[in-house]
């Protein structure tokens, strides 16, 4: 009888969230829930993957998915000093001055794509989810739309090209997995001849009826919009859409947004909130940060080995948003044909190393009362460029400036215990500052068997810490000390 009384209880609780009816306005919107997992999932994948794949260039410091935009305006912004015209140029020199961006839309072959691999590799990478580019701003879309064709040509994989249905093939592999699968889409489209001289009808025939069909269709964990500061959220009707997406739509029981909805409204509405090349963020709710493995998110051939972000440096980037309480989002840029680049693969392969030893510090947990433990000095990020390069974390932590703060430990908490993760391998103590053991406080390394002796000194605690010869590390780039029952 109290099994079946537990049964009814826990079905009207279900009834009666999926029976909650949104408002088409942000009062109402912004009531809905971030579910618990996105918060617990702290790593995710993202992949641009398209036409602009094919040419896979522009200058160091610039998106290469924006390769259409860079040819035929003949501007670039990004970090670096521009003439403007290099894309242009690069083009001529290497297509001619006759070949258009749609034409490389038969070249995206995709024909070494595995999404049975990717899937693998994701998630032996210890990432939680993945978000894809089904549309990016040249308007190619990576399954079937009928949408997709209305400039007058087909323009998209199913018609064109790769001659498959990419999003519902990798959706399927993923899954397979215990990955959430997200879909990225551009509100806006560069070209589209509707978007440059009726923005109303591109909203009402283009955007709305082909965003609708994704959803539809696939049924994503997540849906991240972007493209959307060309105009308010009013024009875009975001509100309505919403209201569609949460009461009636085939996703309106499990799906998460974003909130790029309209000009001016990121780190305001919809969902979890995102920041983009930024550091030092912290927000009152669930939140991301998403930047590229190199400056790039799309794959830049221009790119060389000291381009990228070490893997130190990725580590300790998601270790530091992590103790902000956000997640990263880190992107990779698969080639024409569907091969994810060997340093991308090391890079995601020995992050996934890294959280199998230290995942406990990372997985579900949340801010702690202090995100990190920092030394005396000067705390601001010097920063210069547009965007915000990945070696911020390495002059925070490892390689400092004279003169400047570091960080010397993060902090996370989950289920009463603390962690305090150290960039550097401590000679023979750690000093935490600010923690109070407790008659059953016990402090182990993770990744190393036996318990770590301690002591307080006053408002501080003192751990001896392990000698342990290189091959006795339980891993590399960052060590995470996990203490219970602390005050």
């Amino acid at each position: 009888m109290k099994k079946t009384l537990i049964l009814f209880c826990l079905m009207v609780a279900i009834g009666s969230l999926q029976a909650q009816e949104y408002e088409a306005n942000w009062e109402s919107l912004d009531q809905r829930p971030v579910p618990t997992w996105f918060e617990d999932a702290k790593f995710g994948i993202f992949i641009h993957w398209g036409p602009y794949s094919v040419p896979a260039w522009s200058p160091k410091g610039t998106y290469t998915e924006w390769y259409q935009y860079w040819l035929q305006s003949k501007k670039l912004f990004g970090n670096g000093d521009f003439e403007g015209d290099e894309v242009y140029q690069y083009h001529v020199n290497t297509y001619g001055k006759d070949f258009p961006y749609y034409n490389f839309g038969e070249m995206f072959t995709a024909d070494l794509f595995d999404p049975e691999e990717w899937a693998a590799l994701f998630e032996k990478a210890g990432a939680k989810y993945i978000v894809l580019t089904s549309k990016h701003h040249d308007g190619f879309t990576l399954w079937p739309n009928e949408q997709a064709n209305d400039r007058g040509f087909a323009w998209n994989s199913m018609e064109v090209g790769a001659m498959r249905d990419l999003v519902g093939e990798l959706t399927a592999a993923v899954r397979k997995t215990p990955v959430k699968m997200g879909v990225y889409y551009s509100l806006y489209e560069w070209y589209h001849p509707w978007w440059q001289n009726d923005k109303a009808r591109f909203v009402d025939e283009h955007y709305l009826p082909q965003i609708k069909d994704l959803v539809q269709r696939y049924q994503p964990d997540i849906l991240w919009t972007d493209g959307e500061w060309e105009m308010e959220g009013e024009q875009w009707r975001s509100e309505e859409f919403l209201a569609w997406l949460y009461n009636e739509s085939a996703a309106k029981d499990h799906i998460l947004v974003n909130d790029r909805w309209g000009k001016g409204l990121r780190q305001k509405h919809g969902g979890y909130y995102t920041t983009e090349y930024e550091a030092g963020k912290t927000f009152d709710k669930p939140w991301e940060e998403c930047r590229g493995m190199g400056f790039s998110f799309g794959y830049n051939q221009n790119e060389d080995a000291q381009d990228y972000n070490s893997t130190q440096a990725l580590i300790l980037m998601l270790v530091d948003i992590v103790s902000n309480g956000g997640n990263l989002l880190l992107d990779i840029g698969p080639d024409a044909r569907g091969s994810i680049p060997p340093i991308m693969q090391q890079r995601l392969l020995e992050i996934g190393e890294w959280l199998q030893v230290n995942g406990e510090a990372i997985y579900g947990t949340r801010k702690w009362t202090q995100a990190a433990q920092w030394s005396e000095g000067d705390r601001k990020i010097n920063h210069e460029k547009g965007y915000l390069g990945g070696d911020y974390i390495l002059k925070q932590t490892v390689d400092p400036t004279p003169g400047k703060a570091v960080k010397e430990l993060f902090f996370t908490q989950k289920e009463g215990d603390v962690y305090a993760i150290s960039p550097i391998y401590p000679a023979d103590q750690l000093l935490i500052k600010g923690i109070h053991a407790s008659a059953s406080t016990e402090v182990t390394l993770l990744g190393y068997d036996a318990p770590l002796d301690f002591e307080q000194q006053g408002n501080d605690l003192l751990v001896k810490v392990p000698r342990l010869a290189s091959n006795e590390m339980p891993c590399a780039h960052a060590w995470s000390f996990r203490m219970t029952d602390v005050e």
